[in-house]
């Protein structure tokens, strides 16, 4: 028991932290969705008005979750694609491997932060890095920030650049794989091709499985990027339902339609996320033969 008490005593900062800084703002998001609230005077109820408005008048939030939605069904495919092949390059035995996987994790060290956007920006800009080593080669001058689909391919190259936490988990997947299973195969004539389909992915499949589920929960969230880079343009094609609830809140001050926002948002991320575990069952597999 005191044992267990000293145990206790160390996690009571950590349920202090989770109380005030996620539960309260759980519940009060909630009960401020039922209300119109600017944040200077006092919460009013006004029922399912905020809900209601949400799925009969407001345009701009099924635009930013068609956009939302189009950025998670490009981006988390190839980011985890992207991770998948370099873990394999990885996991072979090279000279000097370990500098190279803590070369390919400073990117997701890095992450999303101002400095990268910034750079981000510089990178992408007219004249730009891209550019000149386009025009270098006798290509024309891209304006990425200009076009629908630049903005969303520099937003889309930004997320996949961050794949190195999938890579290490996809690596040491990988190391788990038994040899025994490639060495049988080789034996009876797999090609590498094969071996990858009908050896690799089985094996590694309840990582996949976690990669893609943490991916679409992140991509769904998405708010640093077009934040940073695009705010939402040109003419909202990169505005996100996260740069939307963002707005609502504290460009607006309107609190109340921001927080009916978010629970619409989190109930999509919870069906969405059920429906891959539902599917799991279907193609992800365990050491003991049996199915997700």
């Amino acid at each position: 028991m005191k044992k267990d008490k000293t145990g206790l005593y160390f996690l009571i900062p950590w349920i202090i932290g989770i109380c005030i800084f996620k539960l309260y703002p759980f519940v009060a998001s909630f009960v401020l969705s039922f209300t119109k609230y600017d944040i200077i005077g006092s919460p009013k109820f006004i029922g399912l008005e905020n809900y209601i408005k949400l799925f009969t008048e407001d345009k701009v939030f099924l635009k930013s979750l068609f956009v939302t939605i189009r950025y998670v069904l490009i981006s988390v495919p190839i980011n985890l694609a992207v991770a998948l092949l370099v873990a394999m390059v990885m996991s072979s035995k090279i000279k000097g491997i370990n500098v190279y996987r803590t070369v390919y994790y400073i990117p997701s060290i890095l992450g999303g932060n101002i400095a990268i956007m910034i750079l981000w920006k510089f990178l992408f800009a007219n004249n730009g890095l891209i550019n000149q080593v386009i025009m270098k080669f006798g290509g024309s001058q891209i304006p990425w920030f200009a076009s629908e689909y630049g903005t969303l391919f520099v937003i889309v190259i930004l997320h996949v650049w961050q794949f190195g936490s999938a890579m290490l988990i996809f690596l040491a997947s990988l190391k788990e794989v038994p040899a025994e299973l490639y060495e049988a195969a080789e034996m009876d004539g797999a090609t590498k091709l094969k071996r990858f389909i009908h050896i690799t992915l089985p094996s590694i499949s309840p990582i996949i499985f976690f990669n893609l589920v943490m991916g679409l929960i992140g991509a769904l969230q998405e708010f640093n990027a077009p934040y940073m880079l695009t705010n939402g343009g040109p003419l909202r094609t990169t505005y996100f339902i996260g740069l939307y609830i963002y707005n609502n809140a504290y460009s607006l001050f309107n609190m109340g339609y921001a927080s009916a926002l978010s629970w619409v948002l989190f109930v999509i991320i919870m069906v969405l996320t059920g429906l891959v575990f539902k599917s799991s069952s279907y193609w992800v597999f365990y050491s003991d033969n049996r199915k997700g």
